[in-house]
C-alpha cells in the first residue's frame, strides 16, 4: 500500500510498535482480538484497527505538501480537511482558511477568489456544483482534491446501476460533507434521494408500495431528493449505496429491507429481484469495516468503561461510540486534556450533542479493565497520550517505555 509523509507531531511510537507487532502476527487481519497494554493495576485492551485510514492520510499528506510548495500563495480548504479538531487547528495556524463551514454554510465568498489561489478538496470530497464554480474561477480543482478513493468508489457505484436506470437511495447523514458529495454525483446521472436511518425508510417504503399518499412524500423528504424526482415512477426500479462511515449492519438493514418491500410489491424471487433492485453489495470503506469488527472483538473482553477517541463531528467515530454504549460505560472524548482527574472526565454525549463532565469514572478496583478505540480521523499521537494520562492517574505498576519493549 502506499506510504505517505505524515507529520510526526501525529505519530506514535508506542502505537506503531503494538501494530507492526499485530501485522507481523496477523498478516491476513483475520484476527480481531485486541491488544492487551498490562500496565499491572491498569489494564488497557487496544482495539486491533483504529487511526488514521489509507483517505485521511493521503489527504494530510497533500494538504501539508500543498502549503510547503506554494509559499506566498492564499491556501484555502473548502471545509474542514477530516474530522479531527488537532488536524483542522494545525493546518489553520500554517496560514490556511476554510472557504465553508462542515455544514455548507459559507465563510469566504467565492467571488473574492481568484484563479492564483490554492483550493484544497477535503478528504469527503464536494459537489458537482462547488467544482463548476471553483472552475470558473480558474482554479484547477484537480490539482489538489484529496477526495478518498473509497468515496469515489461509491460515486463510481452510482453511476454504473444509473447506466442501467436504476435510481439511487443514499443512505447518509444529509448534513454531512461526504453525503452531499456523493448526492451531488448520483443526482447528475439518476433520480437520487437520501435516507438517514431506518425509522425514514420504513416511512419511505409506504410511498413506494402506495400506503401513504404520494402528495405527502414531497413535505416530509424536502431538500432530500433530486431536482424532478417523481415518487410513482423514479422508485420502482434503484439501488441502495451509502455515506462510507455509515454503520454497517445499519446500511445492510436498510438494504435488506427495502429489498423485501420490492420483492412483495413485484411478487419477486431472489433469482428475479434483480430486475427491481440493484445488486451494489456493502459501499462502505475497508477502515470503517475495520474498525467496526475490531470493535466488536473489542467488546467481547470483559471490562470497566471504554474510551472512544475523535473528533465529535467524525461520523465513523460516532458509530463506534454507539456500538459500544450498548455493552458498558463509553465516554467519547477528543483528547486526554478531556480526562480532568482520576476523578472526573468530560466526554461528549451524541445524543444531546453537549460535553458535560461524569464524576467517579474510575472503578476503585484493581486492575482498573478499560477498552481504547479510536477513530479514522484520529491521530495516534492522540491515542498515546490517553493512554499517558491514564496511567499516570492510576499510579500503575509499569510506565509506557516499559510496556513497549514487550512490543518492539
Amino acid at each position: 500500500m502506499k506510504q505517505f509523509n505524515v507529520p510526526i507531531i501525529y505519530r506514535s511510537p508506542l502505537i506503531a510498535a503494538v501494530k507492526n507487532k499485530r501485522r507481523q502476527q496477523d498478516k491476513m487481519k483475520k484476527d480481531y482480538t485486541p491488544s492487551l497494554l498490562d500496565f499491572g493495576n491498569l489494564q488497557i485492551y487496544l482495539a486491533r484497527h483504529f487511526g488514521f485510514c489509507y483517505g485521511v492520510e493521503n489527504a494530510i499528506d497533500i494538504a501539508f505538501r500543498t502549503i510547503d510548495e506554494n509559499p506566498g500563495k492564499k491556501i484555502y480548504l473548502l471545509s474542514e480537511m477530516i474530522h479531527n479538531p488537532q488536524v483542522n487547528t494545525d493546518l489553520l495556524q500554517r496560514g490556511v482558511e476554510f472557504l465553508q463551514d462542515p455544514t455548507g454554510k459559507q465563510l469566504v465568498p467565492f467571488e473574492t477568489l481568484t484563479k492564483d489561489d490554492v483550493v484544497i478538496i477535503p478528504a469527503f470530497g464536494t459537489t458537482l456544483l462547488i467544482e463548476e464554480k471553483l472552475k470558473a474561477i480558474g482554479i484547477p480543482v484537480e490539482k489538489y482534491d484529496t477526495s478518498c478513493p473509497f468515496v469515489e468508489k461509491v460515486w463510481n457505484r452510482s453511476e454504473q446501476i444509473a447506466a442501467k436506470n436504476y435510481s439511487v437511495v443514499v443512505h447518509g447523514k444529509p448534513a454531512h460533507e461526504e453525503t452531499r458529495a456523493t448526492f451531488s454525483h448520483a443526482a447528475f446521472n439518476t433520480p437520487t434521494i437520501v435516507v438517514n436511518d431506518m425509522q425514514e425508510t420504513i416511512s419511505l417504503s409506504e410511498y413506494i408500495t402506495g400506503q401513504k399518499p404520494a402528495a405527502g412524500f414531497y413535505t416530509e423528504f424536502a431538500g432530500r431528493f433530486s431536482e424532478g424526482f417523481n415518487i410513482t415512477k423514479d422508485l420502482q426500479r434503484f439501488g441502495v449505496v451509502n455515506q462510507t462511515t455509515m454503520l454497517a449492519s445499519d446500511t445492510q438493514a436498510i438494504s435488506d429491507f427495502l429489498k423485501r418491500v420490492v420483492m412483495k410489491k413485484y411478487d419477486l424471487t431472489e433469482a428475479t429481484v434483480e430486475t427491481y433492485f440493484a445488486d451494489t453489495k456493502d459501499t462502505l470503506c475497508y477502515a470503517t469495516n475495520d474498525n467496526q469488527t475490531a470493535v466488536y472483538g473489542l467488546l467481547q473482553t470483559p471490562a470497566h468503561l471504554a474510551i472512544v477517541v475523535g473528533g465529535y463531528n467524525s461520523s465513523n467515530t460516532s458509530h463506534l461510540v454507539e456500538l459500544c454504549e450498548h455493552k458498558l460505560p463509553t465516554y467519547f472524548i477528543s483528547s486526554e486534556e478531556n480526562i480532568l482527574s482520576s476523578t472526573e472526565i468530560m466526554h461528549y454525549n451524541l445524543h444531546t450533542k453537549q460535553e458535560f463532565t461524569t464524576p467517579g469514572f474510575l472503578p476503585p478496583k484493581q486492575p482498573v479493565k478499560i477498552l481504547l478505540t479510536s477513530g479514522a480521523s484520529c491521530p495516534d499521537a492522540l491515542v498515546e497520550g490517553v493512554i499517558s494520562k491514564l496511567v499516570s492517574l492510576c499510579s500503575a505498576t509499569y510506565n509506557l517505555q516499559q510496556l513497549m519493549e514487550q512490543f518492539v
